[in-house]
Parts: C-alpha cells; sequence; structure tokens
C-alpha cells in the first residue's frame, strides 16, 4: 500500500535526501514545524519503513576501485527456488554492488565494482562456473553520465 504522506512529510524526505547529516533543528526549519514534531515525524517515516537508513556516498574511483561494469545473467531454471539460490549466492558477493530481477531477456542485471579488470574477470569466471548460471554477458562502462541515487520528490 503506497504510504499516505503530507507536504510536510515530502518536505523532510526531500531535505533529508538532500543532506542526511542535516540537524533536527535544520531539518524542522525547512519543513516549516518545530523541532519535537519533526524528530517525531522522521521517526516514524523510520518505522513505516519508508526512510530505510542513512549512508554516506562514496566517491568509488578515490578508493581504488577503478571498474564499474554490469553483468546480464540468465538462469537455466526459472524455479522461485532457483531464482532465491541465485539471489543469496548474489548478496555473498562483494563486488556486486546492486542487484536486480528482470523481464525480458536476462533474469537478472548485476552493477559491479572492481578494483581492477583482473579483479571483475576473475569474478566473471567464478559468476559463469556457478550453478543455474546458463549465461552471462558483460558490459564495461566509460564514464558515468548521471548519478542521482535519490527518489524524485517534487
Amino acid at each position: 500500500m503506497k504510504a499516505r504522506l503530507d507536504a510536510i512529510d515530502w518536505k523532510i524526505l526531500k531535505e533529508l535526501q538532500a543532506d542526511g547529516r542535516i540537524t533536527n533543528v535544520e531539518l524542522a526549519r525547512r519543513a516549516g514545524i518545530s523541532a519535537p514534531p519533526c524528530l517525531r515525524r522522521m521517526r516514524a517515516l523510520e518505522e513505516a519503513g519508508i526512510i530505510q537508513g542513512y549512508r554516506a556516498l562514496v566517491d568509488e574511483g578515490a578508493l581504488g576501485y577503478d571498474v564499474t561494469a554490469f553483468a546480464m545473467i540468465g538462469l537455466s531454471s526459472q524455479a522461485e527456488a532457483d531464482l532465491a539460490a541465485f539471489g543469496a549466492r548474489v548478496r555473498n558477493w562483494s563486488i556486486v554492488r546492486e542487484c536486480y530481477m528482470l523481464s525480458g531477456e536476462a533474469d537478472f542485471i548485476l552493477k559491479c565494482v572492481a578494483p581492477t579488470l583482473k579483479a571483475f574477470q576473475a569474478f566473471v569466471e567464478e559468476l559463469t562456473a556457478a550453478a543455474n548460471v546458463a549465461s552471462v554477458r558483460t558490459t564495461l562502462t566509460i564514464r558515468r553520465v548521471k548519478d542521482e541515487p535519490l527518489v524524485p520528490i517534487e
């Protein structure tokens, strides 16, 4: 069920997406309410699962992760148990930063971040040998054109 949010909730969410380290006092000022109800609303949004957490956005290149690639995976079987088993395996691969189950030509797409092309190639070999994996197609990125991991709140 879609959450019922009022204009103040939307403003709080927009401000938190822009700056997750904003103080409650400043957030309340920007939302047009006082600090105690602002904090209550934030906690309610957290408890409802709308706010899932807070994290720092880190530049992977600055830390030596120079390769970003995508892998499209086709499985031999799409039985629910096999899909779940692949999903569990993906959660254990630290090189995989995002994973989506798809409809269409591939069953999954993985966003991978690796320090080197050699490290990514080693991962692809492991991936290709994994149980139930029928096909792996990879694409290396050239440059990031847009990086907007936020929900578009107008």
